[in-house]
This record gives structure tokens, sequence and C-alpha cells, in this order.
């Protein structure tokens, strides 16, 4: 609907995710724990992260000047990232724009409790309809909405794994958003059946190293998602925030280092102030405690898998960065989600093309 009034059901979803927000928005954010073993905060480099933002940049600042017109919610590229501290100069080498020479399939596995609400989102298709004029393909894998990492894992490996084996090089991008981050590293280690058919996994906006707002949540919060509209979900193993507090996050990944024969790459979401949605303004607020580098949900240095290639940080909030709440619900949008706006369907063109360049020079 348009307008200014909201209709009950509206309502009730406005309702829900307020709900959901507070709830993971008490104190404290980072309580006193023993879980996780020494950590240290290093610059990235340090972490053995790539910086490859300067080709990047060209990449998707070539994407967005090309696509002008053609792919929704267009920003002009200052707008579209962040520059952070002192970024790598461009590499001054052309930007192919043309069809893709690998044919690379993005599979993206979302974030908590997406199945929940992906009937009442509507989401259009557009991202893949994009990429389809070049030779790219994007396709969803379902896990559960609100169960933890290792069960979504398996789900990933059984995906995977369903396919036709590629007689060649493998072409299938594996891109985790927010919780999905976690759940396709955990399915790397937990089953490394499925590396040789993986190409690549992408980052974006990443729960890597968890949220601190998860600390203070519990599992019912995130179960009052199966009460939207539609909604095709179920608490699973009841496991989903957990999984992403920190001290779990930190202590899986000083456990478990990534190997090195999967290429992996990040990208941050990291907004300036003015670029938060208003709903998302109070766990902003809750995470300026610790950081004021977040994305209203992730802390920045949060979201960098270590050993991987940083591509850049996009002036987007958690919401805005992947999920299109804006298109198909303009009242709530104007209301509550105010800075949804992006252009999605050129940032996943222009981190596929910069993956597909990156692995013919590595000679995979």
């Amino acid at each position: 609907m348009t307008g200014s009034g909201l209709s009950r059901g509206e309502r009730d979803i406005v309702a829900a995710l307020c709900l959901a927000l507070a709830g993971c928005a008490g104190d404290p954010l980072v309580p006193f724990s023993t879980e996780t073993g020494p950590l240290i905060l290093v610059p990235a480099t340090q972490a053995g992260v790539q910086d490859k933002r300067g080709r990047f940049r060209e990449i998707y600042c070539a994407v967005l000047a090309a696509r002008v017109g053609e792919v929704p919610d267009h920003r002009p590229c200052d707008d579209a990232l962040t520059r952070l501290g002192s970024e790598p100069a461009p590499s001054g080498q052309p930007v192919p724009l043309g069809a893709s020479n690998r044919h690379l399939v993005a599979a993206v596995v979302p974030g908590i409790g997406y199945s929940c609400f992906a009937k009442w989102l509507q989401p259009q298709g557009t991202t893949n309809a994009h990429l389809g004029k070049y030779g790219y393909a994007l396709t969803g894998i379902p896990v559960d909405a609100l169960s933890g990492t290792t069960v979504n894992a398996r789900q990933i490996r059984d995906w995977v794994m369903a396919r036709d084996a590629e007689p060649a090089t493998p072409r299938l991008v594996l891109i985790g958003y927010s919780k999905g981050t976690p759940d396709v590293l955990e399915a790397i280690i937990n089953h490394p059946e499925i590396r040789a058919r993986v190409a690549a996994v992408v980052s974006i906006a990443g729960a890597v190293g968890g949220s601190p707002l998860a600390n203070a949540a519990e599992q019912y919060q995130a179960d009052l998602l199966q009460h939207f509209p539609g909604a095709a979900c179920d608490s699973g193993d009841g496991g989903g925030v957990a999984s992403l507090r920190p001290a779990v996050r930190r202590a899986w990944l000083a456990q478990n280092p990534l190997p090195s024969s999967v290429p992996m790459y990040s990208v941050v979401a990291l907004p300036q102030p003015e670029r938060i949605s208003s709903i998302l303004g109070g766990t902003h607020r809750k995470l300026n405690m610790i950081d004021g580098r977040n994305d209203s949900q992730v802390l920045f240095y949060d979201e960098l898998i270590p050993g991987s290639t940083l591509l850049g940080y996009v002036n987007a909030d958690h919401w805005a960065v992947v999920v299109p709440i804006a298109r198909s619900h303009d009242t709530i949008a104007s209301l509550f989600v105010d800075q949804n706006a992006y252009p999605r369907e050129a940032l996943t063109e222009a981190v596929l093309r910069f993956v597909e360049e990156d692995l013919a020079a590595r000679g995979k």
C-alpha cells in the first residue's frame, strides 16, 4: 500500500521487527567471558588480509557508470563506497564489462530469519535477471532460518553435493550474508568434500566474528519471526542466536584455521551515520558504545574473514546492502527503513567481476 497509513499486517510486521531489535539491545553488550582464547585487535594486513580496495573500486565504479538507468537505486561511486584510512591506489587497468568468460554462479546463503519473511519481502529477482545478461547466475541455498551454524553448514554441504560435478574449473561462488557467512565457513571446514566444487567464498556484511548484540538476545526473541505473515520457518535446533555470540564465533575461528585452497573475499558494510535506517538507529547506537564503525548489527572489524581479500567498505547499513525492503513495501520504507535504497545489482556484478579476474590471476 502507499500513503501515510499502515495496514494491520504492516503494523504487525513493524512490531515484530522492533521487538526483535529491542531484544538484541540489552546490556551488557560484551559481558565477562572466558570462552575465547587470547585475542588481539591488529591491522587487517597483520591478520593475513590482502587489501585490494583500489582495484575493486575501479571495477565497481565502472559498473555503476555503465549501468545508469539499467539497475535501480543508482548512486555515484563515491557515495556507494566508504573510504577508510589509506586506500590502495587504483591499478589503472581497464575493466572489461562484457560477457563473463567463466560464467560464475553466485549461491547466496542468507542471514538469520530469512525464510520467515521471504514471502512477505517478495524479492523481485532483479539481481539474477541483471547478472544473466552478462553470463553470470545467482541462486539461493535454502538453510534453516533459526538454526545454528552447524546444522546450516550441513545443509549447504548437501546442496553443493547435489549439484552435478563440473568437468573442469569450478564456477560456484558461495556468498554468505550476515549469519550466512559463518554458515558457509563451517561448511568449508566441516565438509571438506565440497572444496573442489567451490571456486570462491564471499562474505557480504558477514557476522564473521559474531555480533555483541547477540550477547543480550535469546532464541525466543528470534522465534518471533515465525509470526510474519506467510512465514515458512520454525525454530530449528534453536541455536541461531547463540551461534552469533562473539565468544562462540571467535572460539570457532581460533580452533578452525581456514583452508588456503579456497579463495575468500570480504565486503564490509560501513555506512555513514546518515545512511542508517531509522528502525536500526537503536542497535546502531548500542554498538556505538563499543565502536561507532558498525552497520547497525555488526562491528566493521568483525565482518572480515581472516586471510581473505578485502574488496571494499560499502556505504549501506546491514539491511540495505542485501535486503530490498523498500522496493516492495514503500510505506514501511518511508517511515522505518528510510535508507534501504542501494544498487545491489551493480554491487553483485562488481563482486563477481573482481572474483573472476582474481581467480584468473591466481591460475585457478
